[in-house]
């Protein structure tokens, strides 16, 4: 395969429809692997709004909210006037030398956390859906799901991992709610090296709601499904940003 048959291949695949559900964190995950790739480069124009709406599938809204985190992150910046756009700001190679010193930190690479989160997180939801749970089990897991839900930006990180564990707890395995710790822990230090994103946190609160819910229901499939697509919108933004 030729130097330019492989770039071709890159762009049919970062500028191609995305799955609808995720959609707006792998936007993100498609256009900052393209900077990343080299299909995009320091000083490119990205195509227009509409074309690029268009191309990925999906909304304009969804595209300008993936746009404003990249350009928050650094990654674009927007030029007003004649000639402007959404131009890329930052060279990949300064995101590669942060990934590599996370990695050293937490020991393990950035697709072996993930890998291992998408094993274990699913199956502890449904394992907590297939358990009979108290009165006070339901009131604490629906107490977990508020805090992660209404409480500061700075405190945020840390009630989100509760909820994580509180939902392995209450599967009644000591180790698998052990496992869930550990990813909880290594995950921290991956999504304290990217920004915070509203656009993500509103839809991470849903899909929290959405888990305890189906939780409380003891629906195990739906808790394993939603708590996948969860880990996986997790999962494409951090791949985005330090993959």
């Amino acid at each position: 395969m030729t130097i330019g048959n492989v770039e071709a291949l890159w762009t049919r695949t970062m500028f191609s429809p995305v799955p609808v559900r995720n959609a707006f964190e792998v936007t993100i995950e498609r256009l900052a692997q393209s900077i990343r790739l080299g299909v995009l480069v320091e000083g490119d124009r990205l195509p227009p709004e509409r074309e690029l709406a268009e191309t990925f599938g999906v909304s304009r809204v969804t595209l300008r909210e993936a746009i404003r985190a990249l350009r928050d992150a650094g990654l674009v910046e927007s030029r007003r006037g004649r000639g402007g756009g959404t131009f890329v700001a930052v060279p990949p190679r300064q995101r590669r030398r942060s990934r590599d010193k996370i990695e050293q930190a937490i020991g393990h690479s950035l697709e072996d956390v993930l890998a291992l989160r998408k094993v274990v997180e699913p199956g502890a939801a449904s394992l907590a859906a297939s358990r009979t749970l108290s009165a006070a089990d339901r009131s604490s897991l629906l107490e977990y799901l508020r805090a992660a839900t209404d409480t500061e930006p700075a405190a945020r990180r840390r009630a989100d991992s509760r909820l994580h564990l509180a939902i392995a707890a209450l599967g009644g395995s000591a180790l698998v709610t052990a496992v869930v710790a550990d990813v909880q822990m290594r995950l921290d230090e991956l999504l304290r090296a990217i920004p915070v994103i509203p656009g993500n946190i509103a839809h991470s609160d849903k899909q929290h709601a959405t888990i305890v819910e189906a939780i409380l229901g003891g629906r195990t499939d739906v808790a394993r499904l939603e708590m996948e697509e969860h880990v996986d919108g997790t999962a494409a933004l951090l791949r985005g940003f330090l993959s």
